[in-house]
């Protein structure tokens, strides 16, 4: 008869989930009230109360820390929606999408930089833009199927022209980026009753 294997003694500290979303939210905070620059790894563990060491158990940069908050705090404001009024559902979510990106501007612009010379952040980049792609993607299928949009609506070239005005504005600096723009932009995308 066998014995039965005996599990690995573990040889270093366990990753906490708990851990990881403290750490996650004190930079969303972080992210919230200092431009990009002035967050630091050594900013966010002391935020965070834990060590840098930690954070670099979890992410391999600053950058890709940032990211994942930005993330996680825009699903958290930008819930999904499905009141049954596409219009009001897609000004919603736009609305809520600038908003966060007006407050997190420094680390888009900022991470948007970092991402043309470091592949790590472009991958980063691209993981986070493709989630956000993908909620306005299904929004926008809801209001095809719904006969919200023409019927001839090719809906990528769409969520590439709402999250483009948005990305332009915020790089640019040339106009607001409010619930104003929000509202214009969603009723300029739907199909006319």
């Amino acid at each position: 008869m066998t014995a039965e294997p005996q599990p690995r003694p573990h040889t270093g500290r366990r990753r906490n989930p708990a851990v990881r979303q403290a750490i996650l939210d004190r930079a969303a905070d972080l992210l919230a009230d200092n431009d990009y620059s002035a967050v630091s790894i050594d900013v966010i563990a002391q935020a965070a109360g834990v060590s840098k060491h930690t954070i670099y158990r979890w992410w391999p940069s600053k950058g890709a820390v940032l990211l994942e908050a930005m993330a996680e705090r825009a699903r958290q404001l930008t819930p999904g929606l499905d009141t049954g009024v596409f219009a009001d559902d897609l000004e919603t979510f736009l609305a809520a999408t600038f908003r966060t990106a007006v407050k997190v501007s420094g680390l888009l612009r900022g991470i948007m930089a970092e991402a043309q010379r470091d592949p790590v952040a472009a991958e980063g980049l691209r993981q986070f833009t493709a989630g956000r792609r993908d909620e306005l993607r299904a929004l926008l299928a809801r209001g095809l199927r719904q006969g919200d949009l023409p019927a001839d609506s090719d809906l990528d070239l769409l969520v590439d022209q709402l999250f483009g005005m948005m990305w332009y504005r915020l790089l640019i600096g040339h106009a607001p980026l409010d619930d104003a723009v929000a509202a214009r932009l969603a009723r300029s995308v739907i199909a006319p009753r």
